[in-house]
């Protein structure tokens, strides 16, 4: 018996029975968590005001709703520019978009799409384990060199680009578009002929998100779901055709909101619910002068294809269970371009070799109110022009020719009502936490600022350039261009 042993002889045992259950108690030890998966919502033309959370009318988004009250919402977030492939381009790779080429929308059979040395969330997280799957538009390049599975992703299934960049386009002018096909992967695949056919894109991408969920629940995923809905033209499927009473912008809208319920209640019944960052926002403003097909700009100045604040100022909501607060509301200014640095941290993934401009905002999302990640922010537009910059509330917005939907009847049916693109808008200083519809110029009040403002904008004409003071940038680099 131990009693009986000399001390030497009874040390040694102690000491190996110690070494056994030291040993034991690692080995049963808790396993270490898994990598967080990551759904990434980015819903095409959805305006700030087009959630029931936001304010929406004729309609509620019970779902989306219901992820901001378990989740934080975020009222002061901006698409990275206010159109489709520059803003993609933003977010995929943490860039303002003329920093790597990407200027407006891109057509199809376009000679250029996101250049494939560029890297992109997904090809970070592909490096640490990740399935990545994209199913919704791409809008970085139709030639196959430029499709998602050159650029980070395992699988692709949607629209190349704009599904109103078809034979049925209602401007003539531009009728001679060619035949818009769902993409497989890299193969084209069915038609999108007619109205019917583009009214079951959301319920055929909700489903291809499912199937991805379920095939990839023993790994980690990013998930991409860019849908291309509200973007005109509009199309419901028959389970919501007409159960709005906001016409068939509601009855999309409605649907929309189904697509992210089925998203998020197939994570629970999967057991991920708790391990899934999941990201809900817009690529920019609503499209106005399509009337009663447009969205809501939610009261604030102009809309998609404008720099102010209707035109970048998107819906954003991020949940994680029992690390993102809940029922939070976030003020602070931030961007798309904070996703890639954010994911990438919390994924545990390196962030891209060139130079990005997102920042990481991971304290912040975590619930730490004294974190403020982002500082300025530029607003550029048109093929290189800096058309305005902010600080903290403050908004200088420089002397250009633009986009204005204002004075002007909004269309109706579907069809576009006229704008122009020649407003020349005057020098203004706003401030957003008064003035957040940017009416009341009050440059002759705050000389200071304008000083400071206009010292960030020399900062970005050097990094990035400015085509209204035809300046080149220092630091942009080459779009991708068709090699073939």
């Amino acid at each position: 018996m131990i009693g009986k042993l000399p001390f030497f002889k009874l040390l040694f045992v102690l000491l190996l029975l110690s070494g056994i259950g030291l040993g034991l108690s690692a080995w049963v030890s808790e396993p270490k968590a898994s990598p967080p998966n990551v759904v990434l919502f980015f819903i095409d033309d959805l305006g700030y005001g087009d959630l029931s959370c936001n304010g929406a009318l004729g309609y509620t988004t019970p779902n989306l709703d219901r992820m901001a009250a378990e989740g934080t919402r975020f009222t002061s977030f901006l698409a990275a520019q206010a159109v489709c492939s520059a803003s993609r381009a933003a977010l995929l790779t943490g860039c303002y978009p003329n920093r790597v080429g990407i200027f407006g929308a891109l057509g199809p059979g376009s000679p250029v799409g996101l250049n494939p040395e560029e890297e992109t969330i997904a090809e970070l997280l592909k490096e640490k384990g990740y399935a990545t799957g994209i199913f919704g538009k791409w809008h970085l390049g139709s030639q196959q060199e430029f499709l998602p599975l050159q650029q980070g992703f395992d699988e692709y299934y949607g629209v190349p680009y704009s599904h109103d960049m078809w034979p049925l386009h209602p401007n003539q002018a531009k009728a001679n578009y060619p035949p818009l096909h769902l993409i497989e992967g890299n193969t084209p695949g069915k038609e999108v002929k007619t109205l019917e056919d583009a009214s079951e894109l959301t319920p055929s991408i909700t489903e291809r998100a499912l199937g991805f969920i379920r095939n990839h629940k023993k790994q980690p995923f990013f998930l991409y779901v860019p849908h291309p809905l509200p973007h005109v033209p509009l199309a419901a499927s028959s389970r919501f055709r007409g159960k709005s009473s906001a016409g068939l912008l509601g009855d999309v809208m409605m649907e929309l909101d189904w697509s992210v319920g089925q998203i998020m209640r197939e994570l629970k019944q999967q057991g991920l619910d708790k391990n899934t960052l999941v990201i809900f926002t817009s690529d920019n403003g609503p499209w106005l002068n399509y009337g009663e097909h447009a969205g809501s700009a939610g009261g604030f100045r102009e809309g998609k294809g404008t720099s102010f604040e209707g035109g970048h100022r998107v819906p954003c909501i991020i949940r994680w269970p029992g690390v993102v607060p809940a029922g939070r509301v976030c003020n602070k200014l931030l961007t798309t371009l904070e996703i890639l640095p954010t994911v990438a941290k919390i994924c545990g993934a390196r962030l891209p070799k060139k130079t990005i401009d997102g920042v990481d905002m991971v304290a912040l999302l975590k619930g730490d109110e004294t974190a403020t990640p982002r500082d300025h922010f530029y607003y550029y537009y048109r093929q290189n022009s800096l058309e305005a910059v902010r600080k903290g509330d403050w908004k200088l917005v420089f002397a250009h020719p633009g986009r204005t939907y204002e004075g002007f009847l909004p269309g109706k049916g579907g069809q576009p009502g006229p704008t122009t693109e020649t407003h020349e808008f005057p020098v203004a200083l706003y401030d957003l936490r008064r003035d957040p519809g940017e009416r009341y110029d009050v440059r002759e009040q705050n000389p200071e600022v304008v000083a400071a403002l206009e010292k960030l904008a020399e900062e970005a004409r050097a990094d990035l350039g400015d085509d209204l003071q035809k300046r080149e940038g220092k630091n942009v680099r080459p779009v991708g261009k068709v090699t073939k």
